[in-house]
């Protein structure tokens, strides 16, 4: 199937710190925006990657990144105030004849090809699907500092990107959305479509905070050494887990 691949890197970044944002802050050599989308830039089945940045960056990537941008299958979307008005301007940009739009933060630099593989195949299966985990750590609301309650972990899963859906689908959802999205599935959920869960992985965390980015450039390292372990699926229902 034909996909089409948007990477919002449009956010303000402002729980990051430090005098550049999040997409543009090197990892291991390369931009995060780079390491995000540069898995998707030479599969067979992606014919468009649209990269999302703020129209105030413009100018600034195309003088830092612009070399990258001649030789990568990726065009440049200005995105709006909200994550969700920068997807659907790319939205927008995405050819008729597409039958899956993938949707993944700039700022997930370590989902590896398998976990793309395994998402992308599910989504052709059903029409939208996600990756995600199931959350593991013991929950808490919380009110001005004081605990006010435990939320039961079971069948709580953690939401990670790329999440898939079928084009018309995601369009029809963003033409009848209301109200601020922060979550694409939110909205196919909406319409009353179903969205498959594929396991993810711990790896494939969102670098919010410097701390992730350390983290981040930690897990790169360790992928260098020689013999480092490859993620290894564990079948069950005929789906691939990752460790």
């Amino acid at each position: 199937m034909k996909v089409a691949v948007i990477i919002p890197a449009a956010g303000a970044s402002s729980r990051f710190g430090g005098p550049q944002k999040k997409p543009f802050v090197s990892l291991d050599g390369k931009p995060l925006w780079q390491r995000s989308s540069e898995l998707f830039w030479n599969r067979s089945d992606v014919v468009k990657t649209l990269l999302v940045i703020s129209p105030a960056d413009r100018d600034e990537f195309r003088t830092r990144f612009g070399h990258l941008m001649m030789f990568a299958n990726c065009e440049l979307v200005d995105g709006g105030r909200e994550r969700f008005e920068s997807v659907a301007n790319a939205l927008a940009l995405v050819p008729e004849d597409v039958e899956l739009v993938a949707v993944h933060d700039a700022v997930r630099p370590l989902v590896n090809t398998q976990q793309i593989d395994a998402v992308f195949r599910k989504a052709a299966e059903t029409g939208a699907a996600m990756l995600a985990l199931p959350v593991t750590d013991t929950l808490k609301t919380v009110d001005q500092g004081t605990i006010t309650g435990t939320v039961p972990r079971e069948g709580v899963w953690q939401a990670q990107t790329p999440q898939v859906f079928r084009r018309d689908w995601l369009v029809e959802a963003y033409a009848k959305r209301t109200g601020t999205v922060t979550d694409d599935a939110q909205l196919i959920e909406a319409l009353g479509h179903s969205v498959c869960v594929v396991p993810g992985s711990a790896f494939n965390f969102k670098i919010t905070t410097q701390d992730d980015l350390k983290l981040a450039d930690a897990v790169m390292q360790s992928r260098k050494k020689p013999g480092a372990a490859k993620p290894k699926p564990l079948f069950f229902d005929d789906e691939p887990k990752w460790d």
